[in-house]
């Protein structure tokens, strides 16, 4: 899937908190080719798109969670998936583990932080 762009998509259903990571990126030098709020939307944005990064919150508005979409980016387009959130519960941590994550990060995050990681990523 070596046909991915150099572009961040954003997944979160929450506004501001998506602005802020969106502001952050892009503070990186990074480009955000889209931002999405539910599970089909970052599907959708991740195909037309096709990220080298998917940043994905674990909980998304309607039925299908950011594990949904990831599996479903991951089978299809392949982008390096870093999970963000707030729960560091078992059940949640395992439900991330089904996926391919390339990364988890909680909530709050720092600017560091995210930085560190996506550089992480992008240099595997």
């Amino acid at each position: 899937m070596s046909d991915l762009r150099d572009c961040v998509l954003i997944v979160e259903d929450e506004f501001l908190i998506a602005e802020g990571l969106r502001y952050q990126v892009e503070e990186m030098g990074q480009i955000v080719c889209a931002i999405a709020a539910t599970a089909e939307e970052a599907v959708a944005a991740a195909q037309a798109h096709r990220p080298r990064i998917v940043l994905m919150d674990m909980r998304l508005r309607g039925e299908k969670d950011g594990v949904d979409a990831a599996l479903a980016i991951y089978d299809t387009v392949g982008s390096k998936v870093i999970f963000i959130t707030g729960s560091r519960e078992p059940a949640t941590m395992a439900r991330i583990d089904t996926d391919h994550p390339a990364a988890v990060l909680f909530k709050p995050l720092s600017e560091r932080q995210l930085r560190h990681t996506i550089e992480e990523v992008l240099a595997r």
